[in-house]
């Protein structure tokens, strides 16, 4: 989204606050509806509106700039959760009208809405995820590997997108078999297989490894070969995924130490367990090794 226009059509409404929404089908439209005026203007906010509250809030979407066709297949707005919100309305809200609210999304607005302040919609149509749940936050980064264009690209250079400069060597990929993915800075991948994965920065992949359709984290610092002598003296696991390890639809968040042999690949096709204290959790369906986690060679999971 480019917010220089977002901020620009919040002034020539003359809006006290201006609330950034999507084009919704019915399925999909289960984060925040409103229903609008002509003028684009929120009238009523309602969170998570189902059965004949959601049907009640249809809104002639082609109002917000949709053509005839897409305003059929999407005729609710959702919020996205970004908003504009003028200095003297957000001084009266926060200090006068509504001094003990803790959240704009299910208190603020909706009390600007009531006491008759103009809110208004400012309708996004292009790219964009709720990541909130951890199937959502799965697909939206393994949605960068998609053919032949991503959803979203990190290519465009009307739009570039900036990160934090890490200075972190090229990737090393030795024998490498890796199609339809992506991989991060100052990785070190030795004759494994990658297909339909994201790897994160600085990961470590030994000989052997099978990743499929995993979203790998990757590591904040790397360790020496010291560390790792000292680790294997000691009967424990370098950071990284082990040698001979299987790895299908999960999630290997940061500095997770994942073992010789092991599989990650949920065969019984488990939908949902909490087994933190063994380093993961399954949430529909997906594996997510947490954190700093240790699973020892050979572990099934």
């Amino acid at each position: 989204m480019d917010y220089e226009k977002f901020i620009q059509a919040h002034r020539e409404t003359d809006a006290d606050i201006t609330v950034a929404a999507l084009p919704m089908d019915e399925n999909l439209a289960l984060i925040w509806s409103h229903e609008d005026d002509e003028e684009g203007r929120i009238i009523e906010f309602s969170e998570k509106p189902k059965g004949e509250q959601l049907k009640a809030m249809k809104v002639d979407t082609t109002i917000l700039g949709l053509d005839d066709e897409r305003a059929k297949e999407m005729p609710y707005i959702a919020s996205m959760g970004i908003y504009v919100v003028s200095k003297n309305a957000m001084l009266d809200l926060l200090r006068d009208k509504f001094p003990s609210a803790n959240d704009f999304g299910s208190e603020v607005i909706p009390g600007a809405t009531s006491i008759g302040m103009r809110v208004q919609a400012y309708l996004y149509d292009g790219y964009w995820e709720d990541i909130g749940t951890i199937e959502a936050f799965y697909n939206a980064n393994l949605g960068i590997t998609k053919k032949p264009v991503p959803d979203f690209s990190f290519y465009d250079r009307s739009s570039p997108i900036y990160t934090q400069p890490r200075y972190l060597p090229p990737s090393k990929m030795l024998d490498a078999d890796v199609t339809d993915s992506v991989i991060g800075e100052g990785c070190v991948i030795k004759n494994c297989k990658i297909h339909h994965s994201v790897v994160g920065l600085r990961s470590c992949i030994s000989e052997g490894a099978i990743i499929e359709d995993t979203l790998l984290m990757g590591a904040d610092y790397y360790e020496t070969d010291a560390d790792k002598r000292f680790l294997a003296a000691k009967g424990s696991v370098p950071i990284g995924i082990g040698k001979n390890s299987h790895i299908k639809r999960a999630i290997i968040d940061k500095n997770a130490r994942i073992g010789e042999n092991v599989k990650i690949i949920n065969s019984e096709n488990v939908q949902e367990a909490a087994r933190e204290t063994d380093g993961y959790f399954i949430k529909s369906g997906i594996v997510t090794i947490i954190k700093d986690a240790l699973i020892p060679s050979g572990t099934v999971i």
